[in-house]
């Protein structure tokens, strides 16, 4: 008789005593550039784990799949019995298991996984609506479109996003990462929802334009097929950090977590104070350290959950709900505030049918925060072209700024919209911050008109309805 003897490995997160080793930043020489230009100190968050360490960790028997220097830990995969034993070692303080790969886990899709709709797309004057809301037609006719802006956007599938004409990777994609264990292809079939948030930011077809069609771009999959489970934030803090390595300026993530296959690891709506969750806090400590984080608030507004979710509830990023084109919200969309309180989501953008571009290069409209959080990255991305010598943080006062709801006092949907709908032109000239550009809005583009309470595009001397009827 042959027996077979199979010992299951699970995923943890060891954290580590100290960083005992002399280093160096582990940053890019634009990643520097952008410090010192912002005046932004390197600290011990930026040195890698101790490689000592990891050694140890290998030498026991150990896989380490990606490391955290701004946690001080790493994310292996073992067994349980070898996780008892490391959780022995001096220099280790914590073990905790963050994938259980039961085989009743394995092959699990995800309930928050199936989030994406799709609808019969319509195809009038197709982005002109959704970039119309937040009033972007002005900047991008006047030549600004995040050139010189680095961006990540993260995700978990990127079907196709390698051979569609639309995204123009030999001129503007800089590279991918992987942060999964999955083994399917980066650029396969297993995902579209990663190629569906780029077309929002850099996709150009026929009457198609992204809202920041010539910032260059890092893809990043950090989302898993197989299960939920915390890894895939730990996956989330790893993807944050090779940004910041990377000198990215904006990073766009269309991801959320609350519940998990495992109810032992489900947050409760307390846990969203940004600081409980390793992803959250290391979104935190991304703004901190100079970049614009953009990030989901969720879709589950109309269901028992209602929140938003990690790492929407980070602090000094921009937690994005979505809207209609008529600036009413969309339903699903998760409202805040924080567990400590705090305004969320922040702003809004168009969330409920957008017009997205599909992996098999047609236009298709489809519904989720996470579709309305690369649009207003994409704003931000070419905002900040405009206005290259500013940092992050005044980048996202300015968006909060410009937003239509932003001087309402006691607004009893304050949970919902946040600081409501930005105004790109708005923030670019810096009204209600004291300061006025020297630029003018071109004539005859298009750009966004307040009429009572309708939204219409002014387009070369005559105005517009939002389904893209003349109507003066």
């Amino acid at each position: 008789m042959i027996v077979s003897l199979f010992i299951l490995l699970n995923a943890f997160f060891v954290s580590f005593l100290d960083k005992p080793e002399k280093a160096t930043p582990a940053l890019s020489p634009r990643a520097i550039e952008q410090r010192q230009k912002w005046d932004i100190p390197t600290d011990k968050m930026d040195y890698p784990v101790c490689s000592l360490y990891l050694d140890s960790l290998r030498a026991m028997g150990a896989m380490v799949y990606h490391t955290s220097r701004w946690m001080n830990g790493a994310t292996v995969e073992m067994s349980d019995s070898l996780a008892a034993e490391i959780a022995k070692l001096k220099f280790v303080i914590d073990v905790e298991m963050t994938r259980n790969n039961t085989p009743s886990n394995l092959g699990y899709l995800s309930r928050r996984k199936r989030q994406i709709e799709t609808i019969e797309p319509t195809y009038v004057n197709r982005t002109d609506r959704q970039l119309a809301v937040y009033n972007l037609h002005p900047l991008i006719q006047s030549g600004y479109e995040g050139q010189g802006i680095l961006m990540a956007i993260c995700d978990g599938g990127f079907n196709n996003a390698d051979q569609l004409d639309c995204f123009r990777q030999s001129e503007l994609e800089l590279g991918h990462f992987d942060f999964t264990d999955d083994e399917d292809d980066f650029y396969g079939s297993t995902g579209n929802h990663g190629t569906m948030c780029l077309s929002a930011i850099s996709g150009i077809d026929y009457l198609y334009n992204g809202a920041a069609p010539q910032a260059q771009y890092y893809l990043m999959r950090s989302e898993e097929y197989a299960t939920e489970s915390p890894k895939e934030m730990d996956n989330l803090v790893a993807a944050l950090e090779k940004a910041d390595s990377l000198g990215v300026n904006v990073f766009s993530v269309s991801l959320g977590y609350t519940q998990f296959d495992n109810n032992n690891w489900n947050l409760s709506h307390d846990d969203l104070d940004g600081k409980t969750t390793r992803a959250s806090r290391a979104a935190t400590i991304a703004a901190r350290k100079g970049m614009l984080v953009c990030a989901a608030a969720g879709n589950d507004g109309d269901n028992n959950w209602r929140k938003i979710s990690v790492p929407a509830d980070a602090d000094s990023i921009l937690t994005v709900g979505a809207v209609r084109t008529d600036s009413t919200i969309g339903t699903f969309s998760s409202y805040g505030p924080s567990a400590d309180g705090r305004v969320k989501p922040e702003v809004c953008a168009v969330g409920v049918r957008t017009v997205l571009i599909l992996p098999d290069g047609n236009i298709t409209n489809s519904n989720g925060t996470s579709f309305a959080t690369p649009l207003l990255a994409g704003m931000a991305a070419t905002l900040w072209s405009a206005l290259p010598d500013e940092n992050a943080m005044q980048i996202r006062e300015r968006i909060i700024r410009s937003a239509d709801r932003y001087n309402y006092t006691n607004d009893p949907e304050r949970d919902h919209y946040g600081y409501g709908i930005p105004d790109a032109w708005k923030a670019y000239m810096g009204e209600g911050e004291g300061t006025k550009n020297t630029f003018t809005e071109p004539e005859g583009q298009p750009h966004k008109v307040i009429h009572g309470e309708q939204i219409l595009i002014f387009r070369h001397g005559h105005v517009y309805n939002l389904a893209g009827q003349r109507v003066m």
